[in-house]
């Protein structure tokens, strides 16, 4: 590594990290604002809310807004060098202008590698505590026990190739229920039913507690009926299956994310678009990072009349039109019948060709 290369790369990761403590620092006050009464109403201290609830909502924001920071901080750091005519001084010498991008993609690929492991594992841990703490203070329901987010009513769902559960009413926080239904079949015909008053999640055996269960064998020429006060019973469903709300894609690792949908696949769920968006979002957006830190590189290298002002305008417009497209396709995959992988992908196709066509443009 050449001493350019180092001095670069000092550059690239000093400004990134002053970007990313400022930023975060106005997000958590914005944020503070806004949930100063319901901090208020949760009757927790200072300590606990920043514990419970900050500790979890920076990785969360800062995941976020990951990519916008890298573009950010590779803007800036590159226009002052611009503007003290280091760029010019570094190409006059003979370093061709692919050799100058060089120590700007190996920061990418570095910031990129930490934000696709972190989307993997850490991300998820973190966000798990955020959704609880936003499911139970902020987003309160007037039932006293649960929230919108957290009780469940009239779910139905397949669980497995000929079995079909109906539930009339399901607490995630308690990981109990109502009224479990469960329907098998075998050529087209009801061959069993079981029906639980009460259900709850056994954590110790992890299987599930039924109470007050009635089943029927449903044969040829008779019918078996049989009635348990208490049943546990090992059904290939797990309280994780039963929480469809919107922080539930958030919270689970990637390896769980994806054998979640392939369970979801088997059940013909209605949330499987947006769950395919996810996983193929979390390998998408780290991609974008080293994308937009050549963007931000080859454009900000150019000296212009206005100085860093002009290329933080450009570089605002850039990220601005990169938000858009990304929400675009993700409503056009959620919503309509655009692939998932498509859907995460075209806007690094886009910017990917942007990137070759200003590196063609980009004075040498």
């Amino acid at each position: 590594m050449k001493k350019i290369d180092r001095y670069i790369l000092q550059k690239y990761f000093t400004t990134f990290f002053f970007c990313l403590i400022l930023f975060t620092l106005v997000v958590v006050v914005v944020d503070m604002s806004e949930k100063t009464e319901d901090f208020a109403r949760s009757g927790l201290s200072a300590s606990e809310i920043f514990n419970q609830y900050y500790l979890a909502f920076i990785p969360h924001i800062d995941a976020m807004l990951f990519p916008l920071f890298v573009f950010i901080s590779v803007i800036f750091f590159t226009s002052k060098m611009a503007s003290r005519t280091e760029v010019v001084a570094i190409l006059s010498s003979g370093v061709g202008f692919r050799r100058y991008l060089l120590p700007f993609a190996w920061g990418g690929f570095i910031l990129a590698a930490l934000l696709w492991f972190g989307y993997r594992e850490l991300i998820p841990r973190s966000n798990e505590q955020w959704a609880y703490f936003e499911k139970v203070y902020i987003n309160r329901n007037a039932a006293p026990t649960a929230t919108r987010s957290t009780y469940k009513q009239n779910v139905y769902f397949r669980v497995d190739s000929n079995s079909y559960a109906s539930i009339q009413g399901y607490d995630t926080i308690s990981k109990t229920g109502t009224m479990l239904s469960i329907y098998r079949f075998a050529n087209h015909q009801l061959i069993y039913n079981l029906r639980a008053l009460n259900f709850r999640w056994d954590t110790a055996q992890k299987k599930w507690e039924l109470s007050n269960v009635l089943e029927r064998d449903l044969l040829p020429i008779k019918e078996n009926v049989s009635y348990s006060y208490r049943k546990s019973v090992d059904y290939p469903f797990r309280p994780i299956d039963l929480r469809k709300d919107d922080y539930l894609k958030d919270q689970m690792s990637s390896h769980e994310l994806k054998e979640f949908i392939d369970k979801e696949k088997q059940r013909g769920s209605e949330m499987l678009g947006m769950l395919e968006v996810e996983w193929h979002n979390r390998n998408a957006i780290p991609v974008s990072v080293f994308i937009l830190t050549l963007i931000g590189a080859i454009l900000a290298s150019r000296k212009v009349r206005g100085g860093s002002g002009i290329h933080l305008a450009i570089g605002v417009i850039i990220s601005v039109t990169y938000i858009l497209c990304s929400r675009f396709t993700i409503v056009f995959a959620t919503r309509g019948s655009m692939s998932p992988s498509w859907a995460a992908w075209t806007p690094n196709i886009l910017f990917g060709l942007l990137t070759l066509y200003l590196y063609r443009r980009a004075p040498k």
